[in-house]
């Protein structure tokens, strides 16, 4: 790819980006978030048309091309958000736009033989009976790559794939993609996170503010090399912070139960969060932490126990009325807990507060002014990408999505802030400047529980660690703690 570039209107996406890719290699396309990377990426499948530059594949050069010539050129691409039919059977799924046919009927029987034969080489088996809806995301990912191989593809194009997926599925993950590389496939790999461009790519093109600034060898770069080169300045990879001066107790939660489907999720959970303290919530996935944070902020109606913020039970609240007391929550699943996609930025910056002064009349209208100057002041605070106050949610990168939640929930002033995963999906900047945040809240008196699955977060920005296994908190630890130690808890073995 040269001299690509790509306006949205009056926003320029990527500008004179250039980009080579040599076959059976593992090529890591990084950079903050809005920097351009999924853009080119579309562009290269087709999904978009460059307003300037050249594409050349094999050596042959490709005019105007969609995707599926993008397919029959052996490129597929797997979407950030997946693009399945959650009712429909994983072989259904599949056949979807290469629907065999024997006379007038469907003939799925060849296509499944090809998806057994894919599924024995590269380790990526899965239920072919089974509904996408009743499947992991992890699985649900295994079923995205398998359309596209079954299509022939031999470049993969994977945007931020292990940015929802547990670190036990990331590990097996990685055996797939050195697998595929094995067999001949070429994959690129769109990501932030530094750790997995070191350990699985063999090549890294480095992109800022729509523009492609460096291609290194792998090994002959640190992450901290990366880093610079992505923000553009040093970075700091370590939260400073001062020793926390708690309070009294902000939150106290007592013998939280919730069972669904039989199956108990919260088994007598209590828990206590200071003022001027963060407390980390560590678990491995589904053993209670999501249940917790959302029947925290009055999400599960059915869960029982107690609930006290400042020492007033809120435990019957609306979600609406825990706000207004002082509770705020950045949630674990932005796209169905944190925004509207089809608003635009400044309208979900003000979501909860818009029916208030000073976004509201008479909790009826609108202040339109007052809107926008919030958002005026908020996206450059928060280095939202692109400045554009009036461009719809859905439009912006998930990292800047995930910065526009964070500002709003800030803004509340909370007494009591739930950040559940709160750097899912951001670069390395974005996360330094989202620990910073959080230090502040903390230093500024603020009870803050963070809830990740990134150790190494939970670690270094926790005063105390509370650890769930099986819908119960089964240890808190104070002051230093190993990751091995955290691991055995996170395991119920301490």
């Amino acid at each position: 790819m040269k001299g690509i570039s790509k306006r949205f209107r009056h926003v320029v996406a990527i500008k004179q980006a250039d980009l080579t890719v040599e076959a059976g290699e593992i090529h890591a396309i990084v950079g903050e978030n809005g920097a351009g990377k999924s853009t080119l990426m579309n562009v290269l499948y087709g999904l978009y048309q460059a307003d300037t530059g050249t594409l050349a594949i094999g050596g042959e050069n490709v005019g105007a091309h969609s995707p599926n010539l993008a397919v029959e050129l052996g490129i597929g691409m797997v979407h950030q958000h997946f693009m399945l039919v959650p009712p429909f059977t994983v072989l259904q799924n599949v056949i979807l736009g290469i629907e065999e046919t024997s006379g007038p009927f469907l003939d799925p029987s060849r296509v499944a033989d090809q998806l057994t034969d894919l599924g024995k080489k590269y380790g990526l088996t899965v239920d072919l009976n089974a509904r996408v809806e009743d499947l992991s995301v992890s699985m649900q990912q295994r079923v995205e790559i398998l359309k596209v191989l079954v299509r022939g593809a031999k470049v993969l194009i994977l945007d931020e794939p292990t940015a929802v997926l547990t670190p036990q599925e990331v590990t097996e993950f990685f055996r797939v993609l050195r697998t595929l590389k094995e067999q001949g496939s070429t994959v690129l790999l769109i990501t932030h996170k530094l750790r997995e461009v070191k350990a699985l790519s063999d090549r890294l093109t480095v992109m800022r503010e729509g523009a492609t600034v460096a291609t290194r060898n792998t090994a002959d770069v640190t992450e901290q090399d990366i880093a610079e080169m992505m923000v553009g300045r040093p970075v700091l990879f370590e939260v400073e912070k001062k020793p926390a001066k708690p309070g009294k107790d902000t939150l106290a939660a007592t013998g939280l139960k919730y069972v669904e489907e039989g199956r108990r999720l919260l088994d007598g959970v209590d828990l206590t969060v200071r003022a001027g303290e963060i407390v980390g919530l560590a678990g491995v996935t589904g053993n209670g932490q999501t249940e917790l944070v959302l029947g925290l902020m009055g999400l599960v109606p059915r869960m029982t126990g107690e609930i006290a913020l400042d020492g007033e039970p809120v435990h019957e609240l609306t979600v609406r009325q825990r706000l207004e007391r002082g509770m705020s929550h950045i949630p674990e699943d932005r796209f169905r807990h944190a925004f509207i996609p089809d608003y635009s930025v400044a309208d979900n910056l003000v979501l909860g507060m818009h029916y208030r002064a000073p976004y509201a009349r008479y909790g009826l209208l609108l202040d339109r002014d007052a809107i926008a100057a919030n958002a005026e002041e908020k996206i450059p605070a928060y280095d939202v990408r692109p400045r554009e106050p009036s461009i719809p949610m859905r439009q912006l990168s998930g990292g800047n999505q995930q910065k526009v939640v964070i500002a709003r929930e800030i803004a509340r002033g909370p007494k009591f802030l739930i950040a559940a995963m709160p750097t899912r999906g951001v670069d390395i900047g974005a996360i330094e400047f989202i620990h910073k945040r959080l230090i502040e809240l903390r230093d500024a008196g603020v009870a803050v529980l963070v809830v990740s699955s990134e150790l190494s977060e939970i670690l270094s920005l926790s005063d105390r660690i509370a650890v769930m296994y099986q819908g119960r908190i089964v240890k808190v630890f104070e002051g230093q703690v190993t990751e091995s130690e955290l691991g055995l808890a996170m395991a119920g073995a301490l």
